[in-house]
């Protein structure tokens, strides 16, 4: 078992215990957000740090935008 803590932007975002490592350009999918692997570092026998860079959440506007007062 390794450990492995993912990071997006130097924020550390999970960190799990898993059987496999996971490669570079592999695509993941964290808390429900799919992104793809940038980087995996070795930092002790069983300890790895994988960089990650997730997609872009957009906000979707309102079509109509509500300007009646309230009576």
């Amino acid at each position: 078992m390794y450990a492995i803590h993912y990071f997006e932007n130097n924020t550390p975002a999970l960190s799990q215990c898993l059987r496999r490592i996971p490669e570079i350009e592999e695509a993941v999918s964290l808390k429900g957000r799919k992104g793809k692997v940038v980087n995996v570092v070795q930092i002790a026998e069983d300890k790895y740090h994988v960089h990650i860079e997730l997609e872009k959440i957009v906000k979707k506007e309102p079509l109509l935008k509500d300007n009646k007062k309230k009576r």
